[in-house]
């Protein structure tokens, strides 16, 4: 709707001071024409736009010029106040800093919307823990949250994979760019003295973290939400692959392509209840183990390997279960 498009123009305004034609035309996915008339439009009912020209121009509106329209939509309302519950407000102990800055929010609503927002605080909330025990958060996490927020060096004690539980690990200084929440784990993608590109370091991983007086400075183009898509991207790209042929019961089918860590290359029409198929496991061991999960319900075709490890892996379930044993 043109009256919805006008007032995202005048907020992104509001944001940014200054943009072309060109960039509101993408960004609300119209025509520059279109962006043309908005403008007239915006301009002949009283908002002082003004157009500058040259390679830096675009419409400006004034700093002093700020309008009073909050342009929230219920969704958006909703969305606001389930931020509240988010555990990642949670774990970065902004939860007062939230709930206050709702407030004021909510308080320059009209009636009307703050009686919906108080339906969604009352009526729905978000629990992000899992159901196996209590959720534990890294004691240093507050340190890596102030190592980013001010550009400070911090040092770390970081234990590896393969690493054993009681041992100590050297220390090491990093320039920590940001903070990534995902799931119920946090990492942060940090810079290495002499090391080109970034590391992910788990946070629930540290050993030990401090920091330091020396400061930093992240470049300003860096964009931390395209860095983790790439490098998620990259280390899916990297995992070890293990192809196999498998058939699964056509009631399980569902359940086996939502398996986190299988991929199905490609499938046969459902013949007797089975449905077969090539897929991509990661390892022999995690797909027979996968496999296993199934019972009955799943079969490996190929290769002969993982035939001959489910059947030993079976004969050792059976030998424990087995009339020999409970004789």
């Amino acid at each position: 709707m043109r009256a919805d498009r006008l007032l995202a123009i005048l907020l992104y305004l509001q944001a940014h001071g200054q943009a072309t034609a060109r960039e509101l035309a993408e960004r609300l996915e119209v025509s520059e024409r279109t962006i043309q008339r908005d403008m007239e439009a915006l301009c002949a009912s009283g908002i002082p736009l003004h157009a500058v020209r040259g390679a830096r121009g675009g419409w400006v509106l004034p700093e002093s010029y700020r309008s009073r329209l909050t342009g929230l939509t219920t969704g958006e309302i909703r969305a606001l106040t389930m931020l509240q519950a988010s555990s990642v407000v949670r774990d970065l102990t902004l939860g007062a800093d939230a709930a206050g800055a709702l407030a004021k929010l909510l308080s320059a609503l009209p009636a009307d919307k703050r009686a919906e927002a108080e339906f969604a605080r009352r009526h729905l909330h978000i629990d992000g823990a899992g159901w196996h025990g209590e959720r534990t958060q890294s004691p240093w996490l507050q340190t890596v949250q102030q190592a980013v927020w001010e550009g400070r060096v911090l040092r770390i004690r970081y234990a590896s994979v393969r690493q054993a539980p009681n041992e100590e690990t050297p220390w090491r200084e990093v320039r920590p760019w940001g903070l990534v929440a995902k799931s119920q784990a946090w990492y942060f993608a940090a810079e290495n003295e002499g090391e080109e590109e970034l590391r992910t370091y788990r946070v629930s991983r540290l050993q030990a973290a401090e920091l330091t007086g020396t400061t930093f400075e992240v470049p300003a183009d860096f964009d931390l939400a395209a860095w983790w898509e790439q490098s998620t991207r990259s280390f899916r790209e990297r995992l070890p692959r293990y192809p196999a042929a498998v058939r699964i019961r056509e009631n399980e089918w569902e359940r086996f392509c939502k398996e986190i860590y299988v991929n199905v290359g490609s499938s046969q029409t459902p013949t007797g209840g089975w449905i077969e198929a090539k897929v991509d496991f990661h390892t022999l061991e995690s797909a027979r183990d996968l496999l296993l999960g199934y019972g009955a319900s799943a079969e490996a075709l190929a290769p002969e390997a993982l035939r001959e490890a489910m059947l030993q892996t079976a004969g050792e379930i059976l030998s424990l279960y087995g009339p020999s044993r409970l004789a």
